[in-house]
């Protein structure tokens, strides 16, 4: 079987624009916000997320985590997003399409961090919707997945408000917080869009 490889040029520095929001890859003038916004949320965050590095809130960690984002975008592997409202620039939280698998496949993985104070407003639920529509229209993916612990049911909730449908159970999937979890598999088909209908959310700007 002959593997091909379907992909399309992207700017490096994409603005997506949904529903009161935008989202667009971190900058270096980004760090006071962010570490501000992960540090209030800590909490709140370390069920749901891998063990933080000591010096994950360093500006030394942020400036690494910008070169690690730019080559992956380079690359075709990653998209991350910050992402932001509309009008205030305020900082809600992050977003990405990583583990993007070209050939055959055509296929990403869907991760997300919400910060504490914005939490249960439906901002994730929309930005969620706008990422995805990035990833059909512009990546040309033709399956998005994601996965979340059986417990965060506001994460299953949200994921299946946009399309996705629960495929499977893994046990032991991802080490989070330091310990082995097993998840729901979700995953969304470009081809579940409604038929004859662009993917919606996004314009680039």
């Amino acid at each position: 079987m002959a593997l091909f490889r379907i992909t399309r040029a992207v700017d490096p520095a994409p603005l997506l624009r949904g529903a009161g929001l935008y989202l667009r890859p971190a900058q270096s003038d980004d760090y006071p916000a962010w570490a501000s916004l992960r540090e209030n949320s800590r909490e709140f965050l370390t069920p749901w997320e891998p063990t933080w590095p000591a010096d994950d809130l360093t500006r030394g960690a942020f400036r690494r985590r910008l070169r690690r984002q730019a080559e992956e975008i380079a690359r075709d592997e990653s998209f991350a997003f910050l992402i932001f409202a509309d009008g205030s620039d305020i900082l809600l939280g992050g977003i990405t399409i990583g583990g993007i698998k070209r050939g055959v496949a055509q296929t990403a993985s869907l991760g997300y961090w919400m910060g504490a104070p914005h939490a249960g407003k439906g901002h994730m639920t929309r930005a969620v919707a706008v990422t995805a529509a990035f990833g059909f229209s512009t990546l040309r993916l033709h399956r998005l997945e994601a996965a979340c612990i059986p417990s965060n049911i506001a994460s299953a909730t949200l994921l299946e408000r946009n399309g996705f449908q629960r495929e499977g159970f893994a046990r032991a999937y991802l080490c989070i917080n330091g310990a082995w979890r097993d998840h729901y598999l979700f995953a969304l088909l470009e081809s579940d869009l409604p038929r004859g209908q662009p993917p919606k959310g996004p314009t680039l700007g």
